[in-house]
């Protein structure tokens, strides 16, 4: 795998995360079978890519980014779909997560 499909695998990973936590959500504490089988899938597909973007890329960058991913993704995804709460105070500290994948990804 070349570094640019490692990349692709890691930011696929973590777009798969939030797809994964908003199907949990959908399930209702696993109790509804269509969305836990959502569920599921997307959080193997995301674990399977985030482990074949760890052979090129370092645990210590990957796995922050795609957890970085995962949040703010999630974040808005309450927001959008929930009707969570979304403060300027949180958005402030979301984008702070943003500048930190931002760094990890071209200072390291």
């Amino acid at each position: 795998m070349s570094p640019t499909l490692a990349w692709i695998a890691l930011i696929t990973a973590g777009i798969f995360e939030v797809v994964w936590a908003y199907f949990l959500k959908q399930s209702d504490g696993l109790s509804k079978i269509f969305p836990t089988l959502l569920f599921v899938a997307t959080l193997a597909i995301s674990m399977v890519l985030l482990a074949l973007s760890v052979k090129i890329i370092p645990i210590g960058i990957a796995y922050p980014i795609w957890t970085g991913i995962g949040a703010v993704g999630s974040v808005l995804v309450g927001a959008i779909f929930f009707g969570e709460a979304l403060t300027f105070l949180s958005a402030i500290f979301l984008m702070m997560i943003i500048g930190g994948i931002v760094g990890l990804k071209f200072f390291s």
